[in-house]
């Protein structure tokens, strides 16, 4: 022993867990309260997270002085990285407190809230000692991490990128990233665990190395892929430091010290790619759904049975072109082959699109954004290009929560969006795409689980975005949909509910109301040009008292039928009865009259909404808002003076020069 330093400062402090972050200490200590009879909620915030810096010198190690990370907090396992600590809550004493974790940047002097199953990341910079005290840094929090479920943890440890593995009772594995955010890598198999039964953790490069009870799991991090399972004749297991070594795992047992590699040689027996795999599983889903058989099919089914031909010959193809660069065509079927040549453009496609993720893996941070929208928009046109279902959409869905910005580009580049040179909304996107976006599983049909169709995203990057956009953009797809199914089919999505009253539903889902979102739900009520919507729309700009463009309304979808021109003309001949506000333009009312409507009518409609006085009505009122027969004057001699539909119809026998005509002539 060479010497003994005294890490904590007070004497009755106790070290509860300790670990070397870079050239630092950083510990959790219980501090027990001065007053014996303290309530249980002081007692669960006894604990503080501190750090030391630790020198080693030639007379000896000497300690820095003590700064305090956290206090008041609950007890928690400290696990550092070379950048973070992770602290772990070490017991579900507390409710509140076992429902997140917290994870330390000493550089950035940053603290980071992380309820990862929840999706609930929080960080916020300690720029002082009074920011240190944890029930004011969850002041913000409580009432959202409340409501989350408390964490599944049975065991943890640090891994070698940097993110802390966490076991759940359940066997499932997963990695909290230094951001706060969570990933599924493997479960377990053995069914619940205990306190009895350990679990020991260890990364070697990308390969997870797990043991428990006595079995050896190696898993590919990346992927999730078993690699190997080994069982081993002892059940108490201590990993060692690689030291460099990536591909051998070094294991220290009761026996002694044992190394196992891991290696694989390049020969035929090697494990079929992560990618072949999967072939073969989206082949079996593919198949059952299509299957009138109740058996389970299986991928060894698959493989051994031979009827299914299509993802033998596919996983054949991708062992070749994708795993053997070199020799690309060794050892193919001529009809592979060809198969082959047809198929290079969509594996140069996929190639492209992994190597554009690894590059966004490994970009610097400015670069990072412009990766990201690259593979959004690669992403988006592939689900737009295959069949979607509930599982694509919902994949979608997550998509534009999570890109957004990058999601609206890729929209718009897949469905060639711009403006022509009138300023209009133009789309060249192809009839596949289009049925995509207006097809697919609806509302009804994906439940309510916050997964929204497809149209219905696209209409809230509009809003979001480019809102003036939206309502040519129901147009466009009204138009095609015009052209590409008959009216009201049940098999078209005009059929169901119409398009404009999905765009107005995602209109309604936003938080916060402005005058901005009136003006977006008239255009979308007018684009429409349904005439119950039009309607619709009148009505609110009546109701808004913006009689200009009650007229101009009036004057433009009068034209697109008789019906709709009687309704809009019988609606304003009512408002016109009750006040003086649409005076000003009479002129251009009174050309809208149907040719239908006679005088009595008129007269009918104007005594039905005449205002109810509240007096005897006398000739002159002071007020001057009453209507007058001179205003009405014009419009009934415009009705008058119009020939009457009957005269036209008869007009030919009227004008005969004998009345009535000759008899015609009898056939004998």
């Amino acid at each position: 022993l060479l010497q003994t330093v005294e890490l904590c400062q007070g004497a009755r402090a106790r070290i509860v867990s300790v670990c070397s972050q870079g050239a630092s200490l950083v510990w959790c200590e219980e501090r027990p309260p001065l007053d014996a009879h303290s309530d249980m909620s002081k007692c669960a915030f006894r604990f503080c997270v501190c750090t030391r810096a630790l020198e080693v010198r030639e007379q000896g190690v000497q300690l820095g002085t003590v700064r305090i990370v956290l206090h008041n907090s609950p007890e928690y396992q400290v696990l550092a990285f070379s950048q973070h600590v992770f602290l772990v809550p070490a017991t579900a004493g507390f409710a509140t407190t076992s429902k997140f974790l917290l994870i330390w940047h000493p550089e950035k002097a940053k603290l980071t809230i992380t309820a990862p199953s929840a999706g609930f990341i929080h960080s916020k910079v300690l720029r002082s000692s009074s920011e240190s005290d944890f029930r004011k840094l969850l002041l913000g929090s409580v009432g959202l991490l409340s409501g989350f479920a408390p964490l599944d943890i049975h065991t943890s440890a640090v891994s070698n990128g940097g993110g802390l593995l966490l076991v759940s009772t359940k066997g499932a594995v997963n990695v909290v990233e230094p951001d706060g955010t969570q990933r599924h890598i493997f479960d377990l198999e053995g069914g619940p665990l205990t306190h009895r039964s350990p679990v020991q953790l260890k990364t070697f490069g990308s390969i997870l190395a797990c043991v428990l009870a006595g079995v050896l799991y190696l898993v590919d991090q990346n992927s999730g892929r078993l690699i190997e399972k080994k069982i081993l004749g002892m059940k108490e297991v201590h990993f060692l430091e690689s030291l460099g070594e990536e591909d051998s795992i070094q294991m220290l047992t009761q026996t002694g010290i044992y190394s196992f590699s891991f290696s694989k040689p390049e020969d035929s027996s090697r494990p079929e790619p992560c990618l072949v795999e999967m072939v073969f599983e989206e082949a079996c889903r593919y198949y059952q759904r299509r299957s009138l058989s109740s058996s389970k099919l299986t991928v060894e089914k698959l493989k051994k049975g031979g009827v299914f031909q299509a993802p033998v010959a596919l996983a054949a193809i991708l062992q070749h072109s994708l795993h053997q660069k070199q020799k690309p065509a060794q050892g193919l079927q001529d009809s592979y082959a060809k198969l082959l040549s047809t198929m290079s453009l969509e594996l140069h496609s996929y190639m492209s699109l992994e190597l554009l993720k690894t590059c966004v893996v490994c970009a610097p941070e400015n670069e990072v954004e412009s990766y990201c929208e690259e593979l959004v928009e690669q992403e988006v046109s592939r689900v737009l290009h295959s069949d979607i279902d509930k599982d694509n959409l919902t994949y979608l869905n997550s998509i534009f929560a999570s890109f957004p910005k990058a999601a609206w580009k890729a929209t718009r580049s897949c469905l060639q969006l711009q403006q022509n040179g009138d300023g209009l909304l133009v789309a060249r996107a192809t009839p596949e795409v289009w049925k995509k976006v207006l097809g697919g599983p609806q509302q009804e049909e994906v439940g309510q689980n916050g997964v929204v169709p497809l149209f219905e995203l696209i209409c809230a990057s509009f809003l979001r975005f480019k809102p003036k956009w939206l309502p040519s953009f129901v147009e466009l797809t009204q138009q095609y949909v015009s052209i590409s199914w008959a009216y009201s089919s049940k098999e078209g999505p005009e059929g169901r509910v119409p398009l404009y009253k999905r765009a107005l539903g995602v209109l309604a889902r936003k938080n916060k109301r402005s005058e901005a979102d009136d003006e977006m739900e008239l255009e979308l009520l007018l684009c429409s040009k349904r005439p119950k919507a039009v309607l619709q729309a009148l009505h609110l700009l009546i109701c808004l008292k913006r009689w200009q463009r009650v007229v101009e309304v009036a004057e433009k979808f009068s034209k697109l039928s008789p019906l709709l021109n009687k309704e809009i003309f019988t609606t304003l001949l009512a408002e016109f009865a009750q006040h003086r506000e649409l005076d000003p333009y009479l002129d251009t009312l009174w050309p809208l009259c149907p040719a239908e409507l006679t005088t009595s009518d008129i007269l009918a409609v104007v005594l039905q909404h005449l205002p109810h006085a509240q007096e005897d009505p006398v000739p002159f009122s002071s007020e001057g808002n009453q209507l007058t027969v001179g205003l009405l004057k014009p419009l009934l001699q415009r009705v008058v003076q119009r020939p009457c539909i009957q005269d036209e119809i008869y007009s030919d026998a009227l004008q005969s020069p004998t009345f009535p005509p000759p008899t015609p002539p009898r056939e004998h």
